[in-house]
């Protein structure tokens, strides 16, 4: 089965190409906005490997959440050469490829939301356990039990989220970050289940509705204006 995954929903954007079992990961260049190199890393990606869009079974991308312009670009493009190439499209959560990428069973996630907050999110044995949820790291309701894994880059960017943690996490993750890698496991075993919907119905999951700060809400916070 041949899939193209992207991931976009940070800056350190990726794609991953399987081929009958194979993985090839590439990164997006650093500091280039992703509109711009994601199709040429495509196409140079899929003619190292002697591959063409018409030979592919499915395009999957990090649906969310994650940066807005990132998760619209990454959807734009799956559905864009989904609809030229009439393939199925895979939308996978981006939580969920991390808590997949950490190979532990008891996951929490968190993922750097900016703006004073994190997304969040646990899973059990790949399955999530609560909802989504995007929050200040001091509002974050933290699931039950102990024995739990920790991973995602929300661990470094909010401490008093970590201290929080602690007792209950038995791991570290912190420098774990969406990748594309991840998403095309996920998505051959959604492809595989025929999990794959038309293009037109493949959407970001935003979780939040507010893109950034007004500047009252940065002043008060002890930015600048």
């Amino acid at each position: 089965m041949n899939l193209l995954a992207i991931e976009t929903s940070t800056e350190a954007g990726s794609i991953a190409l399987c081929r009958n079992g194979d993985l090839v990961r590439r990164a997006c260049p650093a500091g280039v906005p992703h509109s711009a190199t994601l199709l040429p890393l495509i196409r140079n990606t899929l003619g190292d490997l002697g591959l063409s869009l018409g030979k592919l079974d499915g395009i999957a991308f990090a649906a969310g959440p994650g940066s807005f312009t990132g998760l619209r670009v990454a959807c734009g493009v799956a559905q864009g050469l989904a609809v030229a190439y009439d393939l199925p499209v895979i939308a996978v959560g981006t939580l969920a490829a991390l808590a997949a990428a950490s190979g532990g069973e008891r996951v929490l996630v968190a993922l750097d939301a900016r703006m004073g907050e994190v997304y969040f999110a646990a899973f059990v044995a790949g399955q999530p356990v609560t909802s989504t949820v995007v929050a200040p790291a001091d509002k974050i309701e933290l699931p039950a039990g102990r024995g739990w894994l920790a991973c995602g880059n929300g661990l470094v960017a909010h401490p008093p989220l970590r201290a929080r943690l602690a007792p209950i996490v038995d791991a570290w993750q912190p420098e774990l970050i969406p990748d594309a890698g991840a998403v095309a496991r996920l998505a051959l075993a959604a492809l595989a289940r025929g999990e794959g919907v038309d293009a037109a119905d493949a959407v970001p999951v935003y979780v939040r509705n507010k893109v950034a700060m007004t500047v009252a809400e940065r002043l008060a916070a002890g930015g600048r204006a």
